[in-house]
C-alpha cells in the first residue's frame, strides 16, 4: 500500500498538469456594486493581498494587507500602475515605495528569501469608482528592474 501511495504522489509531481500553469484569482472584495480580483502574472511566485473596504466611494486612507516571500533583494523597491477600460489606457503611475537614502516601510532594505508582510494604511487621492469594468497591471520591481511581483487586476463596477 505504501508503494502505491509513493507512486502515485510521484506520478503527481512528474505528470504534467491540466489545465493552465497561472495562479488562480483572487477575490480582493466583492459586495453588491464593486467586485475587485487579482491574479498573480509571476509565474513562479503567488502573494496575498485584502483591503478592509469595499466601497465604490474609494477613502484616502485605505487600509491594506500585503505579504510574500522575496525573490530579489529590495534595497530600491518601485511600484507601476497601468489602468486600461475597453482597451484603452486611461492611467500610467509610478510611485518609489523603498528608496536607498528614503525608506518609507519597515521592509525596504529586505533581502532575497525573507517573508514581506504589510497591514496597514496607503495614501492614495480618495475618488469615486465610476461604473464600468477596468484592467489595472500593477508591477513591483527593484533597482535593478527585476520584477519582485506583478497583477492582472480586474475591477467591475457597476
Amino acid at each position: 500500500m505504501k508503494g502505491l501511495t509513493v507512486a502515485v504522489f510521484v506520478w503527481t509531481l512528474i505528470s504534467p498538469s491540466s489545465g493552465s500553469k497561472a495562479w488562480p484569482p483572487h477575490t480582493v472584495c466583492r459586495n453588491g456594486n464593486l467586485e475587485v480580483l487579482y491574479q498573480s502574472c509571476d509565474p513562479l511566485q503567488d502573494f496575498g493581498f485584502s483591503v478592509d473596504q469595499c466601497s465604490k466611494h474609494l477613502k484616502s486612507n485605505l487600509n491594506i494587507r500585503f505579504g510574500m516571500i522575496l525573490r530579489e533583494d529590495i534595497k530600491e523597491l518601485f511600484l507601476d500602475i497601468a489602468l486600461f477600460t475597453k482597451g484603452s489606457s486611461i492611467l500610467n503611475f509610478s510611485y518609489p515605495i523603498c528608496e536607498e537614502d528614503l525608506p518609507k516601510f519597515s521592509f525596504c532594505g529586505r533581502r532575497k528569501g525573507e517573508q514581506i508582510y504589510y497591514a496597514g494604511p496607503v495614501n492614495n487621492p480618495g475618488f469615486e469608482i465610476l461604473p464600468g469594468e477596468y484592467q489595472v497591471l500593477l508591477e513591483l520591481y527593484n533597482g535593478d528592474r527585476s520584477t519582485v511581483a506583478c497583477a492582472n487586476a480586474t475591477v467591475i463596477s457597476s
